[in-house]
């Protein structure tokens, strides 16, 4: 977060330095509109503004009839936002404004009917009410008056024709749906009436707690019913045993002893085989008394078997010492036959209400899909009921409202004839051109500095060079500086020591002892990308400053193109540097003591070759002699634009300052300086900024002291190594 606020805060100064580099542009460009302003102020006639207001609120007139109540109403009162402005912007449509310059008959200055677009009318929503106050600025007072009132009025005229047709619309388009929502409310519910016919369905909510409570009830009876038929088998079984009959036998034999042809046949058999039995003991086996009683008996048994027959219904051999059994036997078998009777009935009892079951639970199954259809069929019916009232509904109000006059606005407001004209206008124009003026005139700054090219700030060097800022030295006017005998006030750490420039150099000499901690920097070679960047002032003073150290200090002029040391310390450029290096003059002559430990060698005679010079044996052998004679040796040397003498004799030294001047040197030349100092391949101490102008910096490396006016080095942003 620190360090997003610390770049909006650098970005917002960045362009408040553009606008201070700029003043003249900002400033020229917004007195001219400023200028033009007036001008057009000035031509302009008196204008008088008339206003009316208009309030929106629903009709109460239909309220007394209960119908008709949304006809008119501002529906758009209930959305976000203010309504109001649709409201406005009818006001200000092309009918309206068209019926009021035919009601007026307005013209244009050639006598032709006025532009509907040219007629400005202003409405403007009166903020927490419902009221629109309409204006017109007109230099007719009375004419501005006629038009405010003549556009309200034509508007109400409007809103109660549209309200108006508006109802006469929606009753033509209700009656025409009225017969299709019937025929969707008649098919509804014949549907219904089907489906429930279909399903046998009186109340599904009914009859669904019927079967679950009858579902109940079943399941109680079958219980019993089970439990009954158990115990009716446990006796059937109990009495079986006891009767030594299966259950067929019991009925037919009970049945048969209780039918009197049978017992009475059997009765006459029992006698006669008892008279058999005794006649045989007296008589033997063929006498005619046992054969005639053995033809009875066998008579006797046919008819016995015959009565069966009949009584049954069915063949069925009976033995004869069956047909008739004990009261106990007898009583057992009918009680057998009873419970037989009743396990019958207790088991078909089952069946029924496992039938019955299965029937209700079949039913309680599909009761639900079934009242999701019926509820389906009855939404439907619902839904076309409540359209056909609805419609209804709608048929009526509509019927009643066209014969009503409806309106949502009414005149709280007429306009008045202004008695006072308005100037607005001209400060508006004022105003206007004012704003546009400094709007203007921001961007024309900003367009000046875009197309300038040049290297504006400390920091924008920095960024395009690369290298280490070692040193700054502010923008100063040397002009009322005291001088000495023949020495240049531009060279102020000789002429005015304990200066802001004079510290602002020993800064820099700080800091190239501080790059040379781990080899000792004694020769430097100071160039600079272009021409005019100071870059002979700052050597100049750079070894003064040393030699102020008490360090031997020779300033060497390689500049033998364009050479200025001489200038700057009053000196005669007779011998120099050209002449030691062809060996034309001694060193000692050429060497010229300025202050008790600075020295300068100046150019000497122009060569035609300055770089054949300082690429030569000679020159390094020259430079190697220096270094042991000096402790400091300060090469000034041509810009880098279009020469190689800087980046050859930079091979040869300890080190290479480079000197940018913000605004002299652009981007372009800076791109090439760097090029070339890349292939040659020098050790690059760091920048050197010159003619810095601090209060046009986005970093503050340095303030003012007004007590000792003098740079002092503040926690800069940027580290001076």
């Amino acid at each position: 977060m620190e360090t997003k606020g610390y770049s909006e805060e650098f970005d917002l100064q960045k362009y408040w330095l553009v606008l201070r580099r700029r003043w003249l542009v900002v400033s020229g460009v917004f007195a001219s509109a400023v200028v033009l302003s007036t001008l057009a102020a000035s031509t302009q006639r008196p204008t008088y503004q008339a206003s009316g207001k208009l309030l929106f609120q629903s009709s109460r007139s239909t309220s007394l009839t209960g119908v008709g109540e949304r006809i008119g109403e501002l529906e758009s009162l209930k959305r976000e936002g203010n309504p109001l402005d649709t409201q406005a912007e009818v006001v200000k449509s092309l009918p309206i404004l068209q019926e009021v310059i035919t009601s007026l008959n307005l013209k244009d200055q050639q006598g032709n009917p006025l532009n509907p677009e040219l007629l400005t009318i202003k409405v403007d929503p009166i903020v927490g009410t419902d009221v629109l106050k309409v204006s017109y600025h007109s230099e007719n007072a009375q004419m501005s008056a006629e038009v405010v009132n003549r556009v309200m009025n034509a508007f109400i005229a409007n809103n109660l024709q549209t309200n108006r047709a508006e109802a006469i619309s929606a009753g033509k388009f209700v009656e025409n749906q009225i017969p299709r929502a019937e025929a969707d409310l008649e098919q509804a519910a014949e549907a219904l009436r089907q489906f429930r016919t279909q399903n046998q369905i009186v109340d599904l909510g009914e009859e669904l707690e019927s079967a679950v409570t009858t579902i109940a009830t079943l399941q109680d009876q079958t219980n019993q019913a089970k439990t009954q038929l158990a115990d009716v088998g446990a006796q059937v079984v109990e009495l079986r045993r006891q009767v030594g009959l299966s259950a067929d036998q019991a009925v037919d034999i009970t049945a048969l002893s209780q039918v009197p042809g049978v017992q009475e046949a059997l009765g006459e058999l029992q006698k006669v085989q008892s008279k058999l039995a005794t006649e045989r003991t007296r008589f033997t086996a063929k006498t005619p008394q046992i054969k005639n009683l053995l033809d009875q008996e066998a008579a006797l048994t046919r008819l016995l078997q015959q009565r069966v027959t009949e009584s049954l219904g069915t063949d069925v051999q009976v033995a004869p010492g069956a047909l008739q059994i004990g009261t106990i036997r007898q009583q057992l078998a009918t009680s057998f036959v009873q419970l037989q009777v009743q396990r019958l009935g207790l088991e078909q009892k089952l069946r029924s209400l496992s039938d019955l079951q299965t029937g209700y639970r079949q039913r309680a199954a599909i009761l639900p899909t079934l009242e999701k259809r019926e509820g389906d069929f009855l939404r439907r019916l619902s839904v076309a009921q409540k359209t056909y009232e609805n419609l209804s509904t709608r048929l009526q109000e509509t019927r009643i409202a066209e014969n009503q006059k409806v309106s949502n606005a009414r005149i709280i407001q007429s306009a008045l004839v202004p008695n006072q004209p308005t100037g607005s206008v001209r400060r508006l124009y004022l105003a206007g051109g004012a704003f546009a003026g400094l709007l203007l005139g921001i961007a024309a700054a900003f367009l000046v500095d875009l197309i300038d090219r040049s290297v504006k700030t400390v920091k924008e060097a920095q960024t395009l060079f690369g290298y280490t800022l070692l040193g700054l030295v502010p923008k100063y006017d040397a002009s009322g500086s005291p001088t000495l005998e023949n020495v240049s006030p531009r060279v102020i750490a000789t002429t005015t020591p304990r200066s802001m420039i004079h510290e602002a150099y020993q800064m820099l000499l700080a800091n190239l002892k501080f790059t040379s901690l781990d080899k000792k920097v004694r020769t430097i070679v100071i160039t600079s990308s272009v021409p005019r960047e100071g870059k002979s002032e700052v050597t100049a003073n750079l070894a003064a400053t040393i030699a102020q150290a008490g360090k031997r200090v020779l300033l060497v002029d390689a500049d033998m193109r364009y050479p200025g040391q001489h200038h700057l310390w009053g000196l005669v450029n007779t011998i120099g540097l050209s002449n030691v290096v062809v060996d034309q003059g001694e060193f000692s002559r050429a060497v010229q003591l300025v202050t008790p430990n600075l020295s300068v060698l100046t150019a000497g005679v122009m060569p035609p070759n300055p770089l054949a010079l300082l690429d030569s044996e000679s020159m390094t052998a020259l430079v190697e002699l220096l270094r042991k004679q000096y402790d400091y040796v300060i090469f000034d040397t041509p810009p880098l634009a279009g020469t190689a003498d800087a980046a050859v004799l930079g091979k040869l030294a300890d080190g290479l300052l480079l000197v940018v001047h913000p605004g002299v040197a652009d981007s372009s030349s800076v791109t090439a300086a760097k090029q070339m100092l890349a292939r040659s391949e020098p050790n690059i101490l760091g920048l050197v900024a010159n003619g810095v102008n601090v209060k046009q910096e986005p970093d503050s490396y340095f303030y003012y002291s007004s007590s000792r006016e003098q740079i002092t080095e503040k926690a800069s942003p940027v580290k001076l190594l």
